[in-house]
This record gives C-alpha cells, sequence and structure tokens, in this order.
C-alpha cells in the first residue's frame, strides 16, 4: 500500500510533513486538494474514522472568513459539505497510511508510526 499525502502544495505545514517524509525516505503519493479536490466518499470515510471535527480547519483563513451563519450549528452534514466546497478548511496534512490516517503534522507521531518503504519514483 503507498502512502499518500493530502493537502495544498503551498502550505507550511505541508511542506514540513514532506519533507520529514523526504528526509526518512518514506515513498509518498501527494494528493492537492487544489488540482483534484476530494471525493465525497473519501472524506466521508474519513469523518466516520476520526471524526469531522479534527478534520476541520478552523484555524485557517478559509474558515475565519466565512460569514457567521456558515459557522454556526456545525455538525456532520454541515462541516462536510464546507470542506468539499472548499478543501482547504480541510486540515493539513492528512496522511493515509493504509490502515488509518494522521491529521496534522507531529514528527513524534510521524516517526512512531510511518515506516520507511523502499523508495520508489513519485
Amino acid at each position: 500500500m503507498t502512502i499518500t499525502i493530502y493537502g495544498i502544495k503551498n502550505c507550511d505545514t505541508m511542506k514540513k510533513a514532506r519533507a520529514w517524509l523526504d528526509s526518512h525516505d518514506v515513498a509518498y503519493d501527494f494528493h492537492d486538494y487544489k488540482v483534484t479536490g476530494i471525493a465525497k466518499d473519501k472524506l466521508k470515510a474519513w469523518s466516520d474514522e476520526l471524526g469531522w471535527e479534527a478534520l476541520l480547519n478552523r484555524a485557517g483563513t478559509t474558515f475565519r472568513k466565512l460569514p457567521d451563519r456558515d459557522k454556526e450549528g456545525l455538525d456532520e452534514r454541515k462541516a462536510l459539505a464546507l470542506m468539499l466546497a472548499q478543501p482547504s478548511m480541510i486540515k493539513r496534512p492528512v496522511l493515509d497510511l493504509g490502515r488509518r490516517r494522521l491529521v496534522g503534522f507531529k514528527p513524534d507521531l510521524y516517526a512512531r508510526e510511518v515506516k520507511a518503504p523502499a523508495k520508489a519514483g513519485r
């Protein structure tokens, strides 16, 4: 199973996560939300596994600029709709390890959870 990192190319946290993966010789595919978006069923599966609260980036500019009516009464349905419409509202990165997903970049968690497979082309 190939590791996939989901996010946005120019995000500073993404750059740190990708640099960590590169420096630890971890092969991965990069999925750029700005280029490819995110499938509704994949986002729903992540929400079922991790909780929509863990996925929604409330600290980001995109969320903060939303009208108050869009931020009020958030539930899973409303949060998923917001993230599908504007994937930059998904907390970054989401690292898909096949057996589980990690949200955000924490070097100590990556060190514990990520196994370095043989280096492959990206």
